[in-house]
């Protein structure tokens, strides 16, 4: 009877963590309808909305800009130099460039971008909102002109997705630079070959690829922790077990976006 009853609270407990996890799903999928719909409606597109969308973007995007283009540099120069002299030891310079090319651009700096984007934007935003509902200023603001969702969510989680998508744009930009420069030297002499090996590598399939993954790279760091902080429980009585949560399964879609990057790359 013992073994019985444990193995019945068991399949109650198993039962309610899989009916928690969907609803967590089922929460990320319904902000960003929600947040969709607002973006397409009119009536979002106030002077107000735009001047807060606005200053959220510059708040969010521009103090890390500089650091993570720094940062960038920094990751590709060292593994430039550990790329080219492993290639050089094994005797395929040949292909060196064009493996600098698929591990920084393809994989690492998408990949570094969107993570750095949720750390320093996207998550931190996701704690302003839980601090406006513990203070009682989400309710004060559902009462007055702007609904709380479309004044202050929306232009946090843009605001987020602007800054991932413009770091991975950025610094894969810089990395195509810092790697002609690694190779080649200040000279215009290996821009012909340069071009032709990086034109090699980013073929239409694998520059749609990537795009792609940037894009739902960004989105995935920019709605997961905000779905996480609303998912209907009062944030009193909340705690951080759904910040915990979200952040899984912010990185669980990480990982399923790069496996899909993956197959689609080199299957």
């Amino acid at each position: 009877m013992p073994a019985t009853a444990s193995m019945q609270q068991a399949l109650v407990d198993g039962a309610r963590a899989a009916r928690r996890s969907m609803a967590g799903w089922w929460g990320i999928v319904r902000l960003g309808a929600l947040l969709l719909e607002m973006t397409l409606s009119p009536s979002t597109y106030t002077r107000e909305s735009w001047r807060n969308l606005a200053l959220h973007i510059v708040q969010d995007t521009v103090p890390m800009l500089a650091w993570f283009t720094v940062l960038t540099t920094l990751i590709s120069l060292v593994v430039i130099r550990i790329v080219m002299v492993t290639a050089v030891s094994y005797g395929l310079t040949q292909f060196a460039l064009e493996m600098v090319v698929r591990v920084l651009v393809l994989e690492l700096i998408p990949l570094t971008a969107a993570l750095f984007a949720a750390l320093r934007c996207t998550i931190p935003n996701a704690a302003e909102v839980v601090a406006l509902r513990t203070q009682g200023r989400w309710d004060a603001s559902a009462q007055g002109d702007a609904e709380p969702m479309r004044r202050e969510v929306l232009p946090r989680v843009v605001a987020g997705l602007f800054s991932a998508l413009l770091l991975a744009a950025v610094s894969c930009v810089v990395t195509l630079v810092v790697a002609y420069l690694a190779v080649y030297g200040p000279v215009t002499t290996g821009l012909a070959g340069y071009t032709r090996t990086v034109g090699h590598v980013f073929n239409p399939a694998v520059s749609l690829i990537l795009a792609l993954k940037i894009v739902f790279l960004g989105m995935a760091v920019a709605l997961v922790p905000m779905a996480a902080v609303l998912d209907g429980t009062p944030a009193r009585r909340r705690g951080s077990s759904a910040e915990l949560a979200g952040l899984v399964r912010m990185f669980m879609v990480i990982l399923l976006i790069e496996a899909a990057s993956l197959v689609g790359n080199y299957y």
